[in-house]
């Protein structure tokens, strides 16, 4: 069951909503964003084939994930977010076929078509799964696959929330509700999915070399990765 970050907090930043904490963090989010979270894991994915004909991005931010989709065979991808500024941004760089500004949990995209979606560095924003799962697996054709990247819950359990720095400094948190791992497998057996991978990216020392403030965190896992098969394969019972 979804667990309130506020218990958790150890840092008591200035917190916004989603729409606001995007809004700001729009102006510099692929300046201070690195590949170590999100695109290592999917690169690690081994049972995934990204080069499909139809992808879905949930949540598709500036647009990063779309950008790495493209780049390793995807032949179509379209964006759904809920932030008018990180839209523009996504759509500046050109690789999406249609962005639409909308709930991730409730899009208006049709059904039963999308070989792939992805969800990447969101979930940690919702306060329930079942709703995105319910959506995912609507969009999702029979034998698809999706893929959740996340903020690892031990990160938001050990208080460190989903955050950014100002230009004046000031450190901004974004809302989050925790979800453990447990809580995704629930949500997605509702909807039929079968896992394929999990899988967790752990702060070591390379990561450290690059990026020195998170030598405090050096052993803790700060993301995952979950692939999910669509398990209504066509004339399955």
């Amino acid at each position: 069951m979804p667990l309130p970050f506020a218990a958790y907090d150890k840092r008591h930043y200035r917190t916004v909503d989603v729409l606001e904490g995007y809004r700001l963090w729009s102006r510099s989010y692929d300046c201070r964003m690195t590949d170590d979270l999100d695109v290592a894991l999917l690169r690690r994915l081994a049972s995934v084939d990204f080069g499909v004909d139809y992808a879905i991005d949930l949540a598709c931010g500036t647009g990063r994930t779309g950008s790495w989709l493209t780049s390793v065979g995807a032949r179509r991808v379209d964006g759904v977010d809920l932030c008018p500024q990180m839209l523009d941004a996504a759509r500046q760089r050109g690789v999406y076929g249609e962005l639409r500004l909308e709930d991730i949990r409730r899009t208006s995209l049709p059904g039963g078509q999308a070989d792939l979606v992805i969800n990447v560095l969101s979930v940690e924003h919702l306060p329930e799964l079942d709703s995105l799962y319910a959506e995912v697996a609507r969009l999702c054709r029979p034998g698809g696959v999706a893929v959740l990247v996340g903020f690892h819950p031990h990160f938001l359990l050990n208080g460190i929330p989903t955050h950014f720095d100002l230009d004046t400094g000031e450190s901004i948190a974004i809302e989050n509700t925790i979800h453990l791992l447990s809580d995704h497998v629930t949500s997605a057996h509702r909807v039929g999915f079968q896992l394929q991978d999990l899988l967790e990216r752990v702060i070591d020392d390379e990561l450290v070399a690059r990026a020195p403030g998170w030598r405090h965190h050096r052993g803790m896992p700060a993301s995952f990765a979950l692939a999910w098969r669509n398990g209504h394969e066509p004339g399955a019972r």
